[in-house]
């Protein structure tokens, strides 16, 4: 089987005086090396192609790179896929094609698993356009900081007390309206969320490439990367707190 540059979904083009290189990167069919366009099987002789590893998420399911999905347009897309490329489909095929099959298969459902999660959707964009978003803080935001250490003096006050006792009750009265404006706080994060994918979406619509459209898009990456981090530093703490208050 020939490289990534050799399959039905590589729409890279790169120059070489190899006329073999030249020939490889217009993407061909595995199996008859006739041209294909980016279609999972080819048009020649009707092998199925793999899905290349440079290939995205959003354009595996043929979605520009937007943060409002379709649900069911996106389930459709999926299920149709996903029988086109069934390993039971190619169990009296070649080694090469079921193999394709199953890569292909993985590939969509990891896919699918990360674009009908709107935040994990979110991430995996951030991850595309401007680098990871776990890369970012591993310390709380600045205006939670003194909160944070705070609640955590209290849930290890509560631990250690007898719960059933009058502190202890008090203590965990206090967590759970601790706990209460933490998912408030998440909740209105979700809320500046929705506003931003809206700002992207129709930034992306408008397909300027201007400077100060790359401004906004900067801006609107970085604000997003924010509001994911914090979202992900409060959701860990509203767990913990779950976890020790029930």
């Amino acid at each position: 089987m020939n490289d990534n540059k050799g399959n039905g979904m590589d729409h890279h083009h790169t120059h070489s005086s190899n006329p073999r290189e030249l020939q490889m990167a217009r993407s061909m069919c595995w199996h008859c090396q006739s041209e294909v366009s980016g279609e999972y099987f080819c048009d020649r002789c009707v092998k199925v192609q793999p899905v290349s590893k440079e290939t995205d998420y959003f354009t595996c399911f043929g979605f520009p790179r937007r943060l409002t999905i379709d649900p069911s347009k996106l389930e459709a897309k999926f299920y149709e896929l996903s029988r086109a490329f069934h390993p039971d489909f190619y169990q009296n095929k070649s080694e090469t094609e079921q193999t394709i099959s199953l890569g292909n298969s993985a590939t969509l459902n990891s896919a699918y698993r990360t674009l009908r999660d709107p935040i994990q959707r979110a991430e995996y964009l951030l991850d595309l356009e401007a680098g990871a978003v776990k890369e970012i803080r591993n310390s709380p935001p600045a205006d939670l900081f003194e909160e944070i250490l705070e609640l955590q003096d209290t849930l290890n006050e509560y631990r250690a007390a007898d719960r059933t006792s009058e502190i202890g009750q008090q203590l965990r009265a206090k967590l759970q309206a601790e706990q209460l404006t933490l998912e408030q706080r998440k909740q209105d994060m979700e809320t500046g969320l929705q506003q931003l994918f809206t700002d992207w979406d129709a930034l992306q619509d408008r397909g300027d490439a201007t400077s100060q459209s790359r401004t906004e898009r900067d801006r609107l990456l970085k604000q997003m990367r924010e509001i994911l981090s914090n979202r992900t530093y409060v959701k860990s703490i509203v767990n913990d707190l779950v976890a020790t208050i029930g």
